[in-house]
C-alpha cells in the first residue's frame, strides 16, 4: 500500500511539474528583436527603447508565470496594459497598430486570448 501512493504521488509531482515546465514555456515572450524591428521598421532610437519595453514586459510574464493561480490573470494583464501603454508612447500609429496585431497573435498562440 505505502508502494502505491509513493507511486501515485511521484506521478502526480511529475504531471505537476511536467505542466508547470509548458506553464513556464508559454509565458516567455522573448522575441527576435532584429525580426521585430524589420517588421515594425523602428529607428535605432526605437529600437533601444522598444527592446528595453520588451525586456520588462518579459519579466513581468515571468513573474506571472510563477505566481500563484489566482493572481496570474491579473499579472498578465497588468504586464499587457504596461507594455501596450509604453509601446503607444515609442511607435508611431502605423507601427503600433502591427505591433498590436503581433501581439495579439502571439498571445492568443500560447493561450492566453486577450484582446487589446
Amino acid at each position: 500500500m505505502t508502494i502505491a501512493m509513493l507511486s501515485m504521488t511521484m506521478t502526480f509531482a511529475e504531471n505537476e511539474k511536467a505542466e508547470n515546465v509548458t506553464n513556464v514555456e508559454a509565458y516567455d515572450m522573448s522575441v527576435n528583436m532584429r525580426k521585430l524591428s524589420v517588421a515594425l521598421g523602428l529607428n535605432t532610437d526605437q529600437m533601444e527603447a522598444v527592446e528595453s519595453i520588451h525586456n520588462t514586459f518579459n519579466a513581468e510574464m515571468q513573474l506571472a508565470a510563477q505566481a500563484d493561480e489566482s493572481d496570474r490573470k491579473e499579472l498578465v494583464n497588468k504586464a499587457i496594459d504596461r507594455d501596450i501603454k509604453w509601446m503607444h508612447y515609442v511607435l508611431n500609429q502605423k507601427q503600433y497598430r502591427t505591433y498590436l496585431m503581433l501581439l495579439n497573435a502571439t498571445l492568443n498562440n500560447r493561450g492566453f486570448n486577450v484582446e487589446k
